[in-house]
């Protein structure tokens, strides 16, 4: 690490972002593994829009790439579309 100011300063800035998009990430997967859990149709229909907000909003920060949010939506929607068929 170089000892000048402004570079000091972007170590810390780096540090409280790293920890903020490690918070959203894990927020979301802990989210998206929830969601994939539940037994009823109805909660899962309702908990999706949320999911899928999450999602966007980690692509939209480039926490992750945007194709990556566009499968795990995808994913999550089959899955609803498929508990749907069954019922």
């Amino acid at each position: 690490m170089a000892n000048h100011k402004a570079t000091k300063k972007d170590v810390r800035q780096a540090a409280k972002r790293r920890d903020r998009n490690r918070y959203y990430g894990k927020t979301t997967r802990n989210a998206i593994r929830d969601i994939k859990a539940l037994k009823e149709d109805k909660a899962y229909d309702e908990k999706l829009p949320l999911v899928a907000s999450m999602i966007d909003k980690l692509a939209k920060r480039g926490i992750i790439h945007k194709n990556k949010a566009a499968n795990l939506k995808s994913k999550l929607a089959r899955k609803t579309a498929q508990a749907a068929a069954k019922a």
